[in-house]
């Protein structure tokens, strides 16, 4: 890993990403060049940074498996302290392997044609995947990439990777006028459940990517690929009505049943990390009550633009998941006990359905009697 001279770092994530239909290099060096370096800090900070990062992320790994009782099987999911371009690459990598099946079934369609037929199409994934990169993905990875504290990447072999954002982790720190020791831990144990979630539940990376996969399979790659801004326009205007996000435009009835599966698990995934970092809080984190006001303070106090950009995209749905999967969990384990709600965990049928993430209750009756 490195060090550049603003005391970000990089190196971690890696540098190779798939290429196909999708100029994912183009995207990246988009993305890279919009992000920015973040926050001002000295070689020697930057240093402080990443091995107190490195190690809140290990001791999390303690705390959260006392609090929840869920203990990894083996330890093949790294821990990577990023810079913002580094964040970029390696959801670059993620997207691609998202895509692929995607890339797969146009490519398939396209070699079951012949004469001009094939070239035609070869035409068009071309014009539509020079669309897809540069301003839109590469837009997208960039306005994303300043923004995002840590991340659990599932999809990366052989296990999935931890991603902390260390110069975005530092700004949003300072942004809030809390103890950075204490808000970096904070932030740990958020991002280090996320990491015990997929590794001490061995089935859940490959449901997941099951369920992307499922979905993937309902899409016609025209459809999906085709006029992204006139879509983009579309759905800025029902954010300032109060509609959803790009997904929402995309969705078929067997689209949105699948989305509703994915949301169902992606809210627990998130709600579960919220409550165990407010939960081992309070023993380790001394000002725990005071980051957990400023930084939900600082949610509601987006601009407008900002608020905007999120509902384009679908991060409110994201917030929403947040705050509907911790009352879900904090429910369940008042009514039945943490070792009782850990049933979450032993099969994918027991998985809160979207419903249920509402209703609680509801998923204690049919998991529980």
């Amino acid at each position: 890993m490195t060090q550049d001279a603003s005391g970000n770092t990089g190196g971690d994530a890696g540098t190779d990403t798939p290429t196909g239909m999708v100029d994912w290099d183009l995207a990246v060096r988009i993305g890279s060049r919009i992000v920015g370096d973040g926050p001002s800090v000295t070689p020697a900070e930057a240093a402080a940074v990443v091995a107190e990062l490195r190690a809140g992320a290990h001791r999390s790994t303690g705390l959260v498996a006392d609090f929840t009782g869920l203990r990894a099987l083996d330890d093949r999911a790294p821990v990577l302290v990023v810079d913002r371009p580094g964040w970029v690459q390696a959801n670059a990598q993620g997207f691609a392997k998202i895509i692929e099946p995607l890339a797969a079934k146009l490519n398939t369609k396209a070699d079951g044609k012949g004469g001009e037929a094939a070239a035609s199409t070869g035409g068009m994934t071309k014009a539509v995947g020079s669309r897809v990169t540069g301003a839109e993905v590469g837009l997208l990875l960039g306005f994303l990439g300043s923004k995002v504290l840590g991340q659990f990447d599932p999809f990366y072999d052989p296990a999935g990777r931890l991603l902390l954002v260390a110069p975005n982790i530092v700004h949003v720190q300072r942004e809030l006028d809390v103890d950075p020791h204490d808000f970096r831990l904070w932030v740990c144990l958020h991002e280090e459940t996320h990491r015990v979630q997929f590794t001490a539940v061995p089935w859940m990376r490959e449901h997941l990517f099951s369920l992307m996969g499922e979905l993937t399979e309902t899409m016609e790659p025209q459809a999906v690929l085709g006029d992204l801004m006139q879509r983009a326009t579309q759905v800025a205007r029902g954010a300032r009505e109060g509609g959803g996000g790009l997904l929402e435009m995309l969705g078929t009835p067997e689209q949105r049943e699948l989305l509703d599966r994915v949301t169902g698990v992606m809210s627990l995934l998130e709600g579960h990390a919220d409550v165990v970092m407010d939960g081992v809080g309070p023993e380790v984190i001394g000002t725990v009550a005071q980051i957990r006001k400023k930084f939900t303070q600082r949610r509601a106090g987006a601009s407008s633009l900002d608020r905007l950009v999120r509902r384009l995209l679908g991060l409110e749905a994201k917030m929403a998941q947040y705050r509907d999967g911790a009352v879900f969990v904090r429910t369940v384990v008042d009514k039945v006990g943490m070792a009782d709600f850990n049933a979450v965990w032993a099969e994918p049928a027991n998985l809160p359905s979207k419903e249920e993430i509402h209703q609680p209750l509801t998923w204690v009756s049919r998991v529980h009697g």
